[in-house]
């Protein structure tokens, strides 16, 4: 029976890529316009929803505390393995902020409870040759962002959302939050942050999407597949 259900969660998976695959090559959404984030809240293409909508990759890791660890290394001055308790015994910052998905959704006023990148970066203490983020989660996914862009005074490490523990389908126990930029750049699940001096494209970078995923320049999808089809 568990045999069964990993062929089938496989299956959804391969379903999920192909599709992203085929949006990516598409361009779906994609307008052509660019906003002011500090004018236009809502980036182009999106739209406003109330709910929150649920997206990851077939596979919703367990929550348990017990086993919960947070790796921070790479290229730091002091790493840093946190227990969950070591994890919310850090100083806590709730932060408000909206989140765009590339699907085409937006939701306001999300209220976060977590630990601030700000107080990760001041613990680990990145080297000067340090230029990169990428984030590793539970279920295998990866995503990568610029040192700067995690550097950002609304990112943090959430375990709360409106006032109650992350759920799991969410990326609780702790997820990352950062609400400048298309929601998969905020990994779910996260177990590891590892600051790198090279980029390093993760998961869906390297399947179509775009590099650096500003919502208010619409960077959807990268050239990718460009890149695959002149080789070919």
């Amino acid at each position: 029976m568990a045999e069964d259900d990993d062929i089938e969660r496989r299956k959804d998976r391969d379903k999920l890529i192909a599709k992203k695959e085929e949006w990516a090559r598409e361009g779906r959404l994609l307008t052509g316009l660019h906003a002011d984030p500090d004018r236009a809240r809502l980036p182009p293409g999106q739209r406003m929803v109330k709910d929150w909508p649920v997206l990851d990759l077939g596979v919703t890791p367990g929550g348990d505390l017990d086993k919960w660890r947070l790796q921070i290394d790479g290229l730091v001055a002091n790493p840093v393995i946190w227990q969950w308790a070591d994890f919310m015994a850090q100083p806590q910052v709730r932060i408000a902020s909206d989140i765009h998905c590339v699907t085409g959704w937006s939701r306001y006023d999300n209220a976060w409870d977590g630990v601030s990148a700000a107080h990760i970066l001041a613990l680990a203490r990145p080297a000067a040759d340090a230029r990169h983020v990428v984030f590793h989660s539970r279920d295998g996914y990866t995503t990568n962002v610029r040192l700067d862009r995690f550097a950002g005074d609304d990112v943090l490490i959430a375990h709360s959302w409106e006032g109650k523990p992350l759920a799991s389908e969410h990326g609780g126990p702790a997820r990352v939050v950062m609400p400048r930029w298309y929601f998969w750049k905020s990994a779910k699940w996260v177990r590891r942050i590892e600051f790198v001096a090279e980029d390093r494209p993760g998961y869906w970078e390297v399947r179509g999407y775009h590099n650096e995923g500003d919502p208010w320049r619409e960077e959807r999808y990268g050239d990718v597949f460009d890149a695959l089809d002149r080789e070919i």
